[in-house]
C-alpha cells in the first residue's frame, strides 16, 4: 500500500495519530482460528496483548475512505466517524483525511437539533465505572498473571502444591488490591465529574420560545438562557448578550472571578472585524467553559443572558481536562525500557537452563514427563513471580511518605522520574513571590516629564485628575454579596484611591433599555469644599454640579496576549467620553503620542524594574464627540487603544516568600538548574532572580532581544548586557565579520559565568529562525519574561530537547500546559485545576520542590535495589537448581516456599521502608539498569554467589563423612544433636530432595538472599541507612530482617524445615564450615560493593576505554562546543540575523558594532 494513504491526525499535538485503512479478509480468518485452536488459545492471548497484530493477520490493507475495521457508520447521512480516547474523528471528503472538529456546516443553528444531536451525541462527560467482572478480566489476560497461571499448573503437575497455593493466594490479594484501587480511582473521578454535569436548562427555540430541557440534550448551535442567580455551565457557550461574572477556578487554578462580555454585536448592515470566525482562544474573554461556576449575571430589559453552545461532552474545556486523566501520556522512562531488556536476558538464561536439563535429563534416561516438567520449571525459577509486587512497592511507599509531607500524586510512576529532575522552572508571581502586591508609590506625568515620585494618590488635589480617574475606572473589579472581588492588583490599585464603587442592582438594570453602567465616585472628604447656595433650588443645582461620578460604559479586558486592558468611561454630565488603559510599560508607551511619554521613561522604568518592583502604566485619551453609545459597545479596541496621553506609573512591590531564597540555594548546592518563566516585566523578573539567588550577584546577564523580519530586513537578536545598559554608546559602527574570522580571533573567552534573559516575543522569533540558536540559549538561559502559556510549554520542550529532566512548580495559573508537558509537574494549587498535575502540594511555597525530589531519588534507587536483587535472587535459586540437576535433585516445596515467603518477600518489603536521605546531594542517581556501575554490581555478586555455591556443592562431596545419603545413613552419629532424619525412616524420596548437597545449599543460598539484600539497600546519600528501618519495621510489625543473627537465622531454618523431613543432619564441623563460607561469602560481597560505590568501576571503565567517551546528554555535549567556541557567550553591542540560505552549516551570520 501506498504511503499516501497513511493518513495523520492531530499532526503535531500530544495525540496525533496514524491512521491506516483495513478491511476484513475471510481466509485470514480461517487461519487466525486454526491458529488458536491448534495453540490451545495462546494465539488469540497474543493478539489480545499485540491488538495491531490482530488487525494485520485478520485484514488487508485498503484506502481510509473504504475502511472497514477501525471506522463506525453513524446514521446522519454520509458521516463516518471513529472515536478514540472519548474524541471523535470525522470525515472530510475536501481534505480526505479525519478531523476531531467537523466542518462540513459553517452553522450549526439551521440544522434541527434532531440531526445536530445524532452528529455530536450526548452532552456528557461519562467516565464509565467498568464492573468488577470487566477490570477482573483485563487484570487477568495481564501477560504477568497468564504466566502465573502457566507457573502454578506446571508446580502441580509436579506436586510443588504447597508452593503452587501460596503464588495462587498471592495472586489473588494482588489482583484484588489491583481492583479495588482501579476501581475507587474510576469511582472518584466519576463522581468529581458528574457533579453538577447534569442539569436542566433554558433553550431558545424558533421563535423566541423557552424550552427547558436536561443539559444531556445540549448540541453545538443551541441559544441558552442563562439564569440570574448563577449556574455550573454544563458546556462551554460564547456570550451573545449580558454579561457575567464567572469563578473559572476548576480550568485555571484562579479563584478571582472574571467578567465576561458579550461578542461585540455589528450594526445592521456594517460588516467589519466583529463579523469574523469565532476561535475559543482568542474569545476567551467571551466564552463561558464547562465545569465554571456563573456567580452573576447583567442583562438588557426584555432581553435575557443568552450563549451559544460552541462544544459538548469530551470536547468542551473541562472535557480535555478528564481526557488528560483518563488517558495520560505514556511515560517514557530509560529504567522502564532496560527493565524489559534485562528479562529478556533473564528469559535467556533460562533458555540455557532448559537446554541443559533436557541434555541431562536424557543423558541420564529420565522420563519424558519429568523431562518436561524440570525443564519448563527453569524458566519459572528464573523469571521471578513476584516481580512486578516488588518493583510497586516502593513507589507505594514513596506516594504515602509524599502525602505525609503534604504533597499528593495522581500519577505514581512519575515519582521515580522525579529522582532525575535536574532542571526546574518556576513561575515568579504567587510561586517564588507571594500573591499579593502592594502600592508601594506613583509617579505622575505632566507636559512629558515625570513628577517626583508619591507615596499614595489619595489626594484632594489629585482627585479630579486624569491620573486618579485612570486608577478608579481602569479595571475589571465587581461586587460579589456586597465585598469587592477581582485581580489583586487592580484590588490594591482601586483601594489607593480610596473612591467608592457602585454597580447597578438587578432592579434597576430592568428599568433601563441597556446596561446600567457601573459607576466610581470619590468619598465627598476628597473633593473640594466649596460655600454653599443660599436658596433651595440653588442648593439642587449646586449638588448637581459639583457631584463627580464616572460610569464606566465599556470594558475591553486584560489579555495576557495584548499586555494591557482598557476601558470607556463618561464623566458625569460630560456629552464626549474618554478611554482610560493600564498594561506594560512598554507596550502603554508604544501606543502613546511620543510627546507625552518622558524622555527618560526608560532610565526610569529600568531603575524600578532593576530594584524588583512590578510596574504599571496608565494613559487616557479624550474621545471624539461622535462616538455614541451604541458605537462604542461595537468599536473595536484598536481603534480606542492608540494615540493616547502618557500618564504615569504605578509602582507595586512584591515581595520573595521566606523559603524561596534557602530552597533555591538547596537546588543550586545540588546542581539542580533553576529557570524563572514569568509574565511579568523582563528586568523585574532578572532583579527577583537575583534577590532569590537564582543569578549571583558577580554573574553576568546578557538579554537577547530578537526582532522578526521586517522590511526586507532578515530576523536579528542584539545582545546587551542587564547590569550595564546604558553604556552602550549611541554611534555604533557595525562591522561585518564571517563566522571564519571570528574563529581566528585571539580574544580570551571570559571567565564569568553567565545567564541569559528573553521575553515572549524574542523566544518566539528564535524559535522560529534561529532554532539551532535556540538550544544554545536554553543551555544558560534563566530568566524567560513575557511567557505567554502557551510559550512556557514549549519552553519546556526546548528543554526537554536538549535531553534535561524538567520540573515545572507553578501555582495553576497559566500554567496548566506546562505542568503537564513537565517531567514532574508541581501544582502550589489546592483547586481542582490541580487534577492536570501529577503533583499537587498542600504547602503554598517551593520547599515541596526538593522534598519530592528527594523521594524521587530514594524511590529510584528502591526500584534499582530491588531489582537487582529479584534479578540475583532469581540467578541464585538458579545456580541452585542447576547444580542439585546434575545429580537429578531438587529443591523440595517447603523449601521453596521457606524462601519465596518467609525471606524474598519480607526483604522485598522491608528493602523499600527506608526513607529518604535527608538533604539534596550533588549526585544524581542512574536512569537507567544497563549502566556499567549496575552491570558491574550485578554480575560481580552473581560470580560471587556461583563460586561460593560451588564451592559448596563439591566441598561437601569431598568430606571424608560423606556418602549418598540415605534414612539410614549416620552422618551425624558422633553429634550430641538429635538425628531428625530416622524419623519416618520408611518415607520414599521420590524426587530426590534429601541429600548433603541439597541441605548444604539451602543453608549458604538462604544466607546469600540475605547478604546480597543487605549489599544492594544502599542509604546514603539518597536514602537513610538500613538501621534506621527499624522504627518503621516495628510499626509494620516485621522484626525478622537485619535484627536477628546468623545463629538465629540458622537455628530458625534448621526447625522450620526439618519439620517438614526435607533437609538432613550434617556434623557439626560441617555446619561450622558452613557458617565459614557464609562469613567469607558475606565478607567479599560487602567489599566489592563498597569498591564499586567508590568508584571502582570508573577506573576499570576508563582501563577498558580510555579515550574520553562523548557525553550522551545533548546539553552536555553542548556545553563542550561551547566551552571551546570563542564567539560564546556573544559579546554585547554585538548582532546575530539570520540567513535565508545557510551557508558552511550554519543558519545565522554575527555583526559586530563598535
Amino acid at each position: 500500500m501506498e504511503k499516501e494513504d497513511v493518513k495523520i491526525l492531530n499532526k503535531g499535538e500530544e495525540e496525533e495519530l496514524e491512521l491506516q485503512g483495513y478491511r476484513l479478509c475471510r481466509w485470514r480468518l480461517a487461519l487466525v482460528g486454526l491458529g488458536v485452536l491448534f495453540t490451545g488459545g495462546f494465539l488469540l492471548l497474543l493478539l489480545y496483548w499485540m491488538p495491531q497484530w490482530c488487525v494485520r493477520s485478520t485484514c488487508t490493507r485498503t484506502t481510509a475512505r473504504d475502511a472497514e475495521v477501525v471506522l463506525l457508520r453513524s446514521t446522519v447521512g454520509n458521516i463516518r466517524y471513529f472515536t478514540f480516547h472519548s474524541t471523535k474523528y470525522y470525515w472530510n471528503d475536501e481534505l480526505q483525511n479525519f478531523e476531531s472538529t467537523p466542518t462540513k456546516t459553517k452553522c450549526f443553528c439551521w440544522i434541527s437539533s434532531v440531526r445536530r444531536k445524532l452528529f455530536f451525541g450526548v452532552n456528557e462527560i461519562a467516565v464509565k465505572v467498568p464492573s468488577l467482572f470487566k477490570l477482573l478480566i483485563k487484570e487477568v489476560l495481564n501477560p504477568f498473571y497468564i504466566f502465573q497461571l502457566f507457573s502454578v499448573i506446571l508446580w502441580s503437575a509436579d506436586e510443588y502444591y504447597y508452593y503452587a497455593l501460596a503464588i495462587v493466594i498471592m495472586s489473588v490479594i494482588s489482583i484484588a488490591t489491583s481492583l479495588y484501587t482501579i476501581k475507587k480511582q474510576y469511582v472518584m473521578l466519576h463522581d468529581m465529574v458528574a457533579a453538577h454535569s447534569i442539569v436542566r436548562v433554558s433553550v431558545c427555540r424558533a421563535d423566541n420560545d423557552i424550552e427547558e430541557i436536561l443539559s444531556t440534550d445540549l448540541v453545538p448551535g443551541d441559544v441558552v438562557v442563562i439564569p440570574s442567580n448563577g449556574t455550573i455551565m454544563p458546556c462551554d457557550a460564547v456570550l451573545v448578550s449580558g454579561t457575567c461574572i464567572v469563578n473559572e477556578s476548576m480550568l485555571t487554578g484562579e479563584s478571582v472571578p472574571v467578567t465576561k462580555t458579550n461578542l461585540p454585536n455589528p450594526i445592521p448592515g456594517d460588516r467589519g472585524e466583529s463579523d469574523s470566525a469565532y476561535n475559543t482562544e482568542e474569545h476567551k474573554r467571551h466564552t463561558l467553559f464547562c465545569g465554571t461556576n456563573v456567580i452573576q449575571t447583567r442583562f438588557y430589559t426584555g432581553e435575557l443572558v443568552k450563549a451559544v453552545v460552541v462544544r459538548t461532552g469530551f470536547s468542551t474545556a473541562k472535557g480535555q481536562l478528564v481526557r488528560s486523566i483518563l488517558y495520560p501520556k505514556p511515560t517514557d522512562f530509560k529504567l522502564y525500557r532496560d527493565a524489559y531488556l534485562f528479562l529478556l536476558c533473564l528469559v535467556g538464561v533460562a533458555g540455557i537452563g532448559f537446554i541443559y536439563s533436557i541434555v541431562l535429563s536424557i543423558m541420564n534416561e529420565v522420563p519424558a514427563k519429568t523431562i518436561i516438567i524440570e525443564s519448563l520449571d527453569i524458566i519459572t525459577i528464573t523469571v521471578p513471580p513476584a516481580l512486578p509486587a516488588a518493583m510497586t512497592a516502593g513507589i507505594v511507599y514513596a506516594q504515602r511518605r509524599l502525602k505525609h509531607i503534604g504533597i499528593f500524586c495522581i500519577s505514581p510512576q512519575r515519582i521515580n522520574i522525579c529522582g532525575q529532575i535536574n532542571l526546574v522552572c518556576f513561575d515568579k508571581t504567587g510561586t517564588l513571590t507571594e500573591d499579593g502586591l502592594d502600592l508601594w508609590g506613583v509617579q505622575r506625568v505632566e507636559n512629558g516629564s515625570f513628577h517626583l515620585s508619591e507615596e499614595n494618590a489619595y489626594k484632594e488635589n489629585l482627585v479630579k485628575s486624569q491620573f486618579v480617574a485612570c486608577m478608579a475606572t481602569c479595571h475589571s473589579l465587581t461586587k460579589i454579596e456586597g465585598q469587592l472581588s477581582g485581580d489583586p492588583l487592580d484590588l490594591k490599585m482601586f483601594e489607593a484611591t480610596g473612591w467608592i464603587l457602585e454597580e447597578a442592582t438587578e432592579e434597576e438594570t430592568s428599568l433601563h433599555n441597556r446596561i446600567m453602567p457601573t459607576v466610581v465616585r470619590p468619598p465627598k472628604q476628597l473633593l473640594p469644599q466649596e460655600l454653599p447656595i443660599s436658596t433651595e433650588q440653588d442648593m439642587e443645582l449646586y449638588e448637581l454640579s459639583s457631584a463627580y461620578e464616572i460610569g464606566i460604559v465599556r470594558q475591553f479586558p486584560f489579555s495576557s496576549a495584548l499586555q494591557r486592558m482598557s476601558v470607556v468611561a463618561r464623566l458625569l454630565g460630560e456629552k464626549r467620553m474618554d478611554a482610560y488603559m493600564k498594561g506594560a510599560p512598554e507596550v502603554v508607551a508604544s501606543l502613546c503620542k511620543k510627546d507625552t511619554v518622558p524622555e527618560n521613561f526608560a532610565e526610569v522604568l529600568e531603575g524600578y524594574t532593576k530594584q524588583g518592583f512590578r510596574v504599571i502604566a496608565l494613559a487616557h485619551r479624550r474621545l471624539e464627540s461622535k462616538l455614541t453609545w451604541h458605537k462604542v459597545q461595537n468599536i473595536n479596541r484598536d481603534h480606542i487603544e492608540s494615540n493616547m496621553e502618557f500618564l504615569g506609573l504605578i509602582i507595586m512591590q512584591n515581595k520573595l516568600k521566606a523559603e524561596t531564597p534557602g530552597v533555591l540555594q538547596d537546588l543550586h548546592q545540588a546542581h539542580i538548574r533553576t529557570v524563572m518563566v514569568t509574565g511579568d516585566n523582563m528586568l523585574t523578573a532578572i532583579s527577583v532572580a537575583r534577590d532569590c539567588g537564582m543569578i549571583p550577584p558577580q554573574d553576568t546577564v546578557i538579554i537577547a532581544d530578537a526582532l522578526p523580519p521586517h522590511g526586507g530586513q532578515a530576523a536579528k537578536i542584539t545582545w546587551r548586557y542587564a547590569d550595564k545598559p546604558s553604556k552602550t554608546t549611541r554611534c555604533l559602527e557595525e562591522v561585518n565579520i564571517s563566522l571564519e574570522d571570528v574563529c581566528h580571533r585571539d580574544e580570551p573567552k571570559p571567565q564569568e559565568f553567565y545567564h541569559f534573559a528573553m521575553n515572549g516575543k524574542s523566544f518566539s522569533v528564535i524559535a522560529e529562525h534561529f532554532p539551532d540558536m535556540l538550544q544554545k540559549l536554553v543551555l544558560h538561559g534563566t530568566v524567560f519574561a513575557r511567557m505567554a502559556p502557551d510559550q512556557k510549554t514549549q519552553l519546556i520542550e526546548a528543554l526537554q530537547g536538549v535531553d534535561y529532566f524538567v520540573g515545572m512548580c507553578g501555582d495553576g495559573a497559566n500554567d496548566c500546559g506546562a505542568l503537564k508537558r513537565a517531567h514532574s509537574g508541581i501544582s502550589l494549587s489546592e483547586l481542582e485545576a490541580s487534577v492536570a498535575s501529577p503533583f499537587t502540594s498542600r504547602t503554598p511555597n517551593i520547599s515541596c520542590v526538593p522534598n519530592l525530589i528527594r523521594e524521587g531519588r530514594a524511590a529510584l534507587i528502591t526500584s534499582f535495589c530491588v531489582f537487582k536483587f529479584m534479578a540475583l535472587y532469581s540467578i541464585i535459586q538458579y545456580i541452585s537448581v542447576t547444580l542439585l540437576y546434575s545429580i537429578l535433585s531438587n529443591l523440595g516445596d517447603f523449601q521453596f516456599l521457606f524462601i519465596d515467603i518467609a525471606i524474598i518477600l519480607l526483604i522485598v518489603f522491608t528493602m523499600s521502608l527506608n526513607p529518604a536521605w535527608k538533604e539534596l546531594v550533588s549526585r544524581r542517581p542512574p536512569s537507567g539498569l544497563i549502566s556499567w556501575p549496575l552491570l558491574f554490581s550485578v554480575l560481580t555478586q552473581i560470580l560471587i554467589c556461583l563460586g561460593f555455591q560451588i564451592l559448596t556443592f563439591l566441598w561437601v562431596q569431598q568430606q571424608p563423612w560423606y556418602t549418598v545419603w540415605s534414612p539410614l545413613s549416620d552422618a551425624c552419629n558422633q553429634s550430641t544433636h538429635l538425628n531428625l532424619s530416622d524419623v519416618n525412616d520408611t518415607e520414599v524420596d521420590d524426587h530426590n530432595i534429601q541429600n548433603y548437597e541439597n541441605t548444604s545449599l539451602f543453608y549458604v543460598s538462604s544466607f546469600q538472599y540475605l547478604t546480597v539484600a543487605i549489599v544492594f539497600s544502599k542509604g546514603k546519600p539518597f536514602r537513610q541507612p538500613s538501621y534506621k528501618n527499624c522504627k518503621t519495621l516495628t510499626k509494620v510489625k516485621i522484626t525478622s530482617y537485619a535484627i536477628v543473627t546468623k545463629f538465629e537465622i540458622i537455628f530458625f531454618v534448621c526447625l522450620f524445615a526439618s519439620f517438614f523431613h526435607r533437609i538432613v543432619c550434617v556434623p557439626v564441623e560441617w555446619r561450622l564450615k558452613l557458617l565459614l563460607i557464609i562469613v567469607v561469602n558475606t565478607t567479599v560481597s560487602v567489599v566489592v560493593e563498597g569498591g564499586f560505590d567508590l568508584g571502582a568501576y570508573k577506573c576499570l571503565a576508563r582501563l577498558c576505554c580510555p579515550h574520553r567517551m562523548t557525553p550522551k546528554a545533548r546539553y552536555m555535549h553542548l556545553a563542550q562546543e561551547l566551552s571551546v567556541d570563542p564567539d560564546w557567550p556573544p559579546k554585547p553591542t554585538t548582532t546575530t540575523e539570520a540567513k535565508s540560505y545557510p551557508e558552511n552549516g550554519s543558519n545565522y551570520q554575527i555583526r559586530i558594532s563598535s
